[in-house]
C-alpha cells in the first residue's frame, strides 16, 4: 500500500485559511456595528470564534477525505482491482529518494538548484531503460551535467502516488522538464500495452498537476559489434500540433543525413552500419510504422494532450562500471533531449497558485489602502485644527472668520456625513475616528459659532420685534408686517426652544430679513451666512446648551398683537391627506374577490376596480380613528406654540373636538364615495345559455354559497363603520332617566332610540334597509327585501328548470313567452319587476348596482326565454302574411313600378279594420303592441329583453295611414274634390278620372267632387291640355285601378292646409297645370302614395347581431 502525503492539502487549506480569515476580519471590523457588534472586544472575539469554527470545519473534512481514500484503497485490494505487491518503486525508498535528492542538488548546485537543472522522468520496461540510461534502475536516480534522471516503472502500471507527491515535493512549480519512454520496435507493435501506457501516462499527469513533454526512444537491437562507433543523437522534434503528414516529412527528411553519416562510418568499419540499416528501415516500413503507432498522440488524436515532442533512436549504451554512485556520464545520444528547452504546462485550474496571487494582492492593496487611510485621516484632522484656530481667532478679519467657520462647517458636515452613511471606501481599510473627531471639534465650533452666528442674529431679532412693539397700535405698519413679525417671533423662540428648531425656516427667515454684518462684502454674506445659519439650528437639538433666554417681556407684547392679527391658518385639508397618506401605506386596496371570500364571484358579475384600502372599516378601526386622534392632540402644539404658551389663550373655533369632527365627517364623506363608485361599476356577467342562466340563479339563491349574499353581508359590515354601538348600562341609565322625567315615547321612537347611528348610515340606508339592518331607518318589516328577492328568483329558477327537463322545452319556452307577449303575467315578470322596483328604491345613487344585481340577472332570463319565442313570431309572421303579402303584390303597381296594379279588394282583406294583419297582431301581439290614438307603439313593459322591429312598426303605422284613408268603411273608397285653377299661356284643361270629368277654359273656378274608385266602373285617369301656341295635347293617359295615384305621383303637391293641397303638373311645353286637391280625411289619395316601392318587414322582433346591439345599446342607456 502506498503512502499518503498530505502536504498540497495542508498547504492549500492554509492559504484558504488565511484568505477567509482575512475577509471575514474585514468584514466584521467595517461592518460588524450593523450586526451588534459595537465594540473592539466584540469583534476580536467574533473574529475569534468563527476561526474556531473553520478551522473545526476543515478538520473534519481533511479527516473523512483520508478516511475515505484508505476506505477506498482497501476496497480495490481486496476486489483484486490493485496488486498488493505492485512492481513499482517502493514507498520507504521513494520517501528517502525525495530527501536524498534534494539534499545533494542543494549540496552541488547550491540554494537555486531548482532554476539551474533538468528533472527528466524515465518510464518503461526495466531493460529498456537500462539501455538508455545504465543504473537508473537499481539506483532510481541519476545526475550529471545539470540533468537529473529518475526512474518512474513500468508506463502500463497505475501512476505511483508517492513517486508523485515526491516530484512535486522536489520541485512544485515545474515537477519534469521531460518524461522519457523507451522501447523496442517489437513493445511499439503492441497496440494494446501502448494504449494502456498512453491512459497511464494522462491520469499520471492529472495526479501531478503538470503535463511535462513526452519523447519516444526506440532501443535498437545490434547486438554487441557497434562498439567503438562513434555517438551522435539520431531522431526528430516535433512541433506542437504535429499532424501524421508532418511527422512522414520530418522523418523522411532524416534518412538521406542518416545513410550518408552511415556510409562514412561503414567505410571506416564495416560493423558500424546502425545508421545505414535504421535509414534504410525508416524508408522501408519504419515511416508508416511510426505513422500508425503515434497517430493518437499527434493533432487530434485522443491522447494529444501529452504533448509528443520527439522521436529518438539509439543502440543500447554501455555502463561505465568505475561511476561514482548516483552519476549519470551524459552521452552524446543524450543531445537531442538535454538539448532542447521545451518546457511543460500546467494541468487543470492552478488553485493554489491563484490563491497565493490573490491573498498578495489583497495583502497589498489593504496595505495600500491602511496608508491612505492614515494620510487621509491625518489631512482631515490637520485641516479641522487649522479652521477651528482661525475661527476662534478674533484679530482677524470678521469676513475672514466668517470664512473659516464655514470651512470648519464643512469639515464637520463630512464628518456627520461619514458617520450616518458610512466612511468613503479609502478610509475604511484603517479604523474610524470620525465620531471622535467630530466630538473633538464640535466645542470649538460652537464658541465660534455662538459668537459669529447666534448671538448675531438674536440680537437682530430682538431689535426688529422691539421696533414692532414701539409702533403706534394703529399704525399701517403692524398690519402690513404682521406676518414678518410672525417668523421673526418663530425664528427668535426656536434659539430658546432646541425641540422646535426648524433649519431651511430659520436661515430663511434670517436672510429675509436682511441680516447683515459690519464689514463684511455682500459677496461672503450671501455665499456663507445661509449654510451658517442652517448648520446652527440643525445641530441646536444635539446641543442644548447653545440655546438662548428670549426675553418674556418682549415676546408676550408681539404675541398679544400678532394675535388680534393673525388667525391661526386653517390646516384642515393638509391634516386630512396627511392621515390618508399615512394609512394607505398600511393597508392594501380591498377587491371584489376580498368582499366575497371564497364564492365564486367571476360566474355572476365582475368588476375592475378597487376600494382604496384606506376608506375600510379594518382602517378606521384599525389606524384612521387613532390618527385622526393623534392630529387633533398635536394641532394645537403645531400651530399655537408660537403665539401662545397655554392653550386657553387660543380661540375657541380650534377647538380640538371641532376639528374631529371636521375630520371625520370628511372622511367618511370620502368612504361613502369610493364605495359606491366601486359598487357601481359592478356588471353582471352575460349567459348566452339557458343552462349557463340556471346556474347563474342557482348559485346567487344558494344561501350559503351566493357572492350576492357575501358582497352585501360585507357591505353591511363596512357600513358600520364609524357607529357607535351603545352599552347596556348606557341603555338602563337613559331610560331610567326618561321614566324619572315622565315621558313616555312610541314604539317608533323606542325602536329608534335604540337603534345606533353611524356616519354611513344615510348612505348606506336603501341597502341596509333592503337587507333589514334597523340602522336603514326601515325597520326590519319592509315591503321590499333581498331575500324575498331571492326566494323570487327561486321560483323563477324553479320554473326555467322545468321548461329545460320537459319533452319538449322549445315549445314550453315558446308558450311560455306567448302568455307574456298576450299580456298576462307569469312568475317571470313578477320577478323582474320586483327586481325593478328594488333598483329603483335604492335610488340614483345605486343605480348601477341595483341595475347589475337586480335588474339584469332576471332580464338575461327574461330575454333567454323570449329569444326563442322571438324567432318563432317570425316565422309565423313570414308564414300567415309576407309569403301572402309578396304572392299578392310583388311586382305590382304601387307596390313596384310596373303595368300590373295590385288588386284593390285583396289589399282591403289585408288593411281593413277585421283584416288579415290585425287579426294576427290581435292573436299574439296584444302584449307586446298597443294602439296609441291611430299608431302602433311597442309596449315598454312587456318587451323587455325583446326588441321590436322599428321598421315593423313604421310598416304598421304606414299601412295604418292608408287603411284610415282608403279603406276605412272595409272596402277601397274616396271622395274628395278638385278645383282647376288658371295659368299663364294655358286656354284649357281637361281632366278625367273613372269617367268623371273636369274641363276648365278659364271660367270661373268650382269645386268637383269626386269618388275613387267610381261605382261606373271606368277605370283610368287622363289629363290633357290647350295652350295659346298649340291644339290640345294629352299629358297622361292612364288605365285601370290605379291610373289615378300613377297621374298623382308625376304631379309636384304641395300643403296648403290641413285638407288642402295645391297638385301642380308640368306639361311637356312647361306650363304649369295647376289644380286645388281637398280631402276630407288625412291626404285623401295622396296617402295611397305611401304605397308606392313599399315592403312588407319580414320580422317582428329583431334577432341576431342587430337585437345584440340594441341590448348593448339599451344596457349603457340604463347605466
Amino acid at each position: 500500500m502506498q503512502g499518503i502525503n498530505n502536504k498540497w492539502i495542508t498547504t492549500s487549506g492554509l492559504s484558504l485559511f488565511l484568505f477567509f480569515l482575512a475577509v471575514l476580519g474585514f468584514v466584521i471590523w467595517h461592518f460588524g456595528d450593523e450586526i451588534g457588534l459595537t465594540g473592539n472586544d466584540k469583534k476580536i472575539f467574533a473574529l475569534f470564534i468563527s476561526t474556531l469554527s473553520i478551522i473545526s470545519i476543515r478538520g473534519l473534512w481533511l479527516i473523512s477525505k483520508i478516511y475515505g481514500i484508505r476506505r477506498e484503497q482497501r476496497r480495490s485490494e481486496s476486489q483484486g482491482l490493485v496488486p498488493k505487491k505492485e512492481n513499482r518503486l517502493q514507498t520507504e525508498i521513494i520517501t528517502g529518494f525525495s530527501s536524498e535528492l534534494s539534499s545533494h542538488l542543494y549540496n552541488r548546485y547550491g540554494p537555486f538548484w531548482r532554476r539551474k537543472i533538468r528533472l527528466l522522468l524515465v518510464t518503461g520496461e526495466p531493460e529498456q531503460a537500462e539501455a538508455i540510461a545504465p543504473g537508473l534502475t537499481g539506483q532510481h536516480w541519476l545526475e550529471g551535467d545539470h540533468t537529473v534522471l529518475i526512474y518512474g516503472g513500468r508506463p502500463s502500471a497505475e501512476p505511483d502516488v508517492a513517486l508523485l507527491t515526491a516530484l512535486k515535493k522536489l520541485r512544485r512549480n515545474r515537477p519534469l522538464d521531460g518524461i522519457i519512454w523507451p522501447l523496442t520496435e517489437e513493445q511499439s507493435r503492441q497496440t494494446a500495452q501502448l494504449d494502456k501506457g498512453w491512459r497511464e501516462l494522462v491520469n499520471g499527469s492529472k495526479r501531478l498537476g503538470f503535463q511535462a513533454p513526452l519523447y519516444l526512444w526506440q532501443v535498437c537491437d545490434n547486438g554487441d559489434y557497434q562498439t567503438g562507433r562513434p555517438l551522435q543523437s539520431v531522431g526528430c522534434l516535433l512541433p506542437e500540433r504535429c499532424t501524421p503528414e508532418q511527422l512522414a516529412v520530418m522523418l523522411e527528411a532524416q534518412t538521406l543525413p542518416l545513410t550518408e553519416q552511415g556510409m562514412s562510418q561503414l567505410l571506416a568499419d564495416n560493423r558500424h552500419d546502425f545508421l545505414l540499416r535504421l535509414a534504410h528501415t525508416l524508408a522501408e516500413r519504419g515511416i508508416a510504422h511510426w505513422q500508425t503507432v503515434l497517430k493518437p498522440l499527434l493533432a487530434g488524436g485522443a491522447f494529444s494532450s501529452l504533448r509528443l515532442r520527439g522521436l529518438m533512436f539509439s543502440p543500447p549504451l554501455a555502463a561505465v562500471p568505475e561511476a561514482a554512485p548516483h552519476a549519470w556520464l551524459p552521452s552524446p545520444v543524450w543531445a537531442g533531449v538535454t538539448g532542447d528547452n521545451a518546457r511543460g504546462r500546467a494541468v487543470g485550474f492552478p488553485w493554489l497558485r491563484t490563491m497565493l496571487i490573490a491573498c498578495t494582492c489583497v495583502l497589498v492593496i489593504w496595505g495600500a489602502g491602511m496608508a491612505t487611510s492614515f494620510f487621509a485621516n491625518r489631512a482631515l484632522v490637520q485641516e479641522t485644527s487649522i479652521q477651528t484656530a482661525r475661527a476662534l481667532d478674533t484679530r482677524l478679519p470678521q469676513a475672514e472668520q466668517l470664512v473659516a467657520l464655514h470651512t470648519l462647517q464643512g469639515e464637520l458636515e463630512r464628518l456627520q456625513y461619514r458617520i450616518r452613511e458610512g466612511a468613503p471606501w479609502y478610509q475604511r481599510f484603517g479604523p474610524e475616528r470620525n465620531q471622535q473627531l467630530l466630538a473633538a471639534a464640535f466645542p470649538g465650533y460652537a464658541q465660534a459659532a455662538n459668537r459669529l452666528v447666534r448671538d448675531v442674529a438674536v440680537d437682530h431679532l430682538q431689535q426688529q420685534l422691539s421696533a414692532f412693539v414701539a409702533l403706534p397700535p394703529n399704525s399701517p405698519q403692524r398690519t402690513a408686517t404682521g406676518e414678518q413679525r410672525y417668523k421673526q417671533l418663530k425664528a427668535l423662540l426656536m434659539t430658546a426652544h432646541p425641540e422646535k428648531a426648524d433649519a431651511a425656516f430659520f436661515s430663511t427667515t434670517l436672510m429675509a430679513d436682511n441680516l447683515r454684518y459690519a464689514g463684511v462684502p455682500e459677496g461672503v454674506r450671501q455665499g456663507v451666512l445661509p449654510s451658517l445659519l442652517t448648520f446652527w439650528m440643525a445641530n441646536l437639538p444635539e446641543h442644548p446648551q447653545w440655546k438662548t433666554s428670549s426675553p418674556p417681556e418682549l415676546t408676550g407684547a408681539v404675541r398679544k398683537i400678532l394675535l388680534r392679527q393673525i388667525g391661526v391658518r386653517n390646516a384642515e385639508n393638509t391634516l386630512y391627506q396627511n392621515v390618508l397618506q399615512q394609512v394607505s401605506r398600511n393597508y392594501a386596496d380591498m377587491t371584489l374577490a376580498d368582499m366575497t371570500g371564497d364564492t365564486l364571484t367571476e360566474s355572476l358579475f365582475s368588476t375592475e376596480q378597487t376600494v382604496p384600502g384606506m376608506f375600510t372599516r379594518q382602517a378606521w378601526e384599525g389606524q384612521v380613528r387613532e390618527a385622526i386622534e393623534q392630529v387633533v392632540t398635536a394641532r394645537r402644539e403645531e400651530i399655537d406654540w408660537v403665539l401662545s404658551d397655554r392653550q386657553q389663550d387660543t380661540s375657541a373655533d380650534i377647538s380640538p373636538d371641532t376639528l374631529r369632527n371636521r375630520l371625520t365627517s370628511r372622511y367618511f364623506t370620502d368612504f361613502a364615495g369610493s364605495w359606491l363608485a366601486f359598487l357601481n361599476s359592478i356588471h353582471w356577467k352575460k349567459e348566452d345559455s339557458l343552462s349557463g342562466i340556471l346556474d347563474q340563479l342557482t348559485l346567487m339563491a344558494d344561501a350559503r354559497q351566493s357572492p350576492l349574499i357575501a358582497l352585501t353581508d360585507t357591505l353591511a359590515w363596512q357600513a358600520a363603520a364609524g357607529r357607535e354601538n351603545r352599552g347596556l348600562s348606557d341603555s338602563l341609565a337613559k331610560s331610567a332617566q326618561e321614566l324619572f322625567n315622565g315621558k313616555e315615547k312610541t314604539p317608533q321612537q323606542s325602536r329608534e332610540g335604540n337603534e345606533p347611528v353611524g356616519p354611513l348610515d344615510k348612505t348606506f340606508a336603501p341597502l341596509l334597509r333592503l337587507l333589514g339592518d334597523k340602522a336603514g331607518g326601515g325597520g326590519g318589516d319592509t315591503q321590499l327585501s333581498l331575500q324575498t328577492y331571492l326566494t323570487r328568483v327561486t321560483r323563477v329558477r324553479l320554473k326555467l328548470q322545468q321548461v329545460t327537463n320537459a319533452p319538449d322545452p322549445q315549445e314550453m319556452t315558446q308558450q311560455l313567452a306567448q302568455t307574456v307577449l298576450q299580456g298576462k303575467t307569469v312568475d317571470l315578470t313578477d320577478t323582474r319587476d320586483y327586481g325593478r322596483l328594488i333598483a329603483a328604491s335604492l335610488g340614483e345613487e345605486w343605480s348601477g348596482f341595483g341595475q347589475a344585481l337586480f335588474v339584469r340577472p332576471v332580464e338575461q332570463s327574461w330575454r333567454q326565454v323570449l329569444t326563442p319565442a322571438a324567432d318563432s313570431l317570425n316565422r309565423q309572421w313570414q308564414q300567415a302574411i309576407v309569403s301572402h303579402w309578396n304572392q299578392d303584390f310583388a311586382g305590382r303597381y304601387p307596390f313596384k313600378t310596373s303595368q300590373n296594379d295590385a288588386s284593390l279588394p285583396l289589399l282591403a282583406q289585408y288593411l281593413r279594420d277585421d283584416g288579415r294583419i290585425n287579426q294576427f297582431i290581435a292573436a299574439n301581439l296584444s302584449g307586446v303592441l298597443k294602439r296609441e290614438g291611430r299608431y302602433w307603439v311597442a309596449d315598454a313593459m312587456n318587451t323587455q329583453g325583446l326588441t321590436v322591429n322599428p321598421d315593423f312598426i313604421r310598416a304598421l303605422n304606414r299601412l295604418r295611414d292608408v287603411a284610415d284613408t282608403a279603406f276605412a268603411s272595409g272596402d277601397a273608397g274616396i271622395h274628395f274634390e278638385l278645383r282647376a285653377k288658371p295659368a299663364r299661356d294655358v286656354m284649357k284643361t281637361h281632366l278625367v278620372i273613372d269617367g268623371q270629368e273636369l274641363e276648365y277654359f278659364n271660367q270661373k273656378e268650382r269645386w268637383q267632387r269626386f269618388n275613387w274608385p267610381d261605382e261606373q266602373w271606368q277605370p283610368g285617369a287622363s289629363l290633357s291640355w290647350t295652350s295659346t301656341q298649340a291644339m290640345e295635347r294629352i299629358l297622361a293617359d292612364y288605365r285601370g285601378s290605379w291610373s289615378l295615384i300613377r297621374l298623382l305621383e308625376r304631379a309636384q303637391v304641395t300643403p296648403v292646409d290641413s285638407s288642402t293641397f295645391k297638385v301642380v303638373w308640368k306639361a311637356q311645353d312647361g306650363l304649369p297645370l295647376n289644380y286645388l286637391l281637398r280631402v276630407e280625411q288625412g291626404k285623401g289619395p295622396l296617402a295611397l302614395l305611401e304605397l308606392k316601392n313599399f315592403r312588407l318587414p319580414g320580422q317582428v322582433f329583431l334577432t341576431g347581431r342587430s337585437m345584440k346591439d340594441a341590448e348593448e345599446y339599451g344596457e349603457d342607456a340604463d347605466e
